[in-house]
């Protein structure tokens, strides 16, 4: 006995192609970036990690190798510092985020 398939069945077996989601196409302007980075301070501020990849969202956005220009930093160093795994230094952050044209402040919990 030949077991033979609909149509509408071998539709349904049809694999969705997905894409990776990246913010950093998201992030046009300078106040988006920095909303963007606040988000992130404010809602999950002990995600340091986190918050390193919303400063390489930010740093892709802009440009990776000028943002590295303009921080004194390699291309190659800010990735790894800034990507899934990085876990820069707070010097770093503050090179980048000085860079980027964003400030990071402090008030009273």
């Amino acid at each position: 006995m030949r077991k033979t398939m609909s149509k509408a069945s071998a539709k349904t077996n049809a694999k969705t192609k997905t894409e990776r989601y990246d913010v950093s196409a998201q992030l046009r302007t300078s106040e988006e970036m920095a909303a963007y980075l606040d988000a992130w301070l404010s809602e999950a501020p002990d995600d340091a990690a986190g918050i390193a990849r919303a400063l390489g969202d930010i740093a892709r956005a802009r440009g990776m190798s000028q943002v590295a220009r303009d921080a004194g930093l390699s291309r190659e160093s800010l990735y790894k510092a800034l990507g899934e795994n990085g876990n820069p230094s707070f010097a770093t952050v503050l090179k980048v985020a000085r860079a980027l044209g964003v400030r990071l402040h402090a008030e009273a919990a």
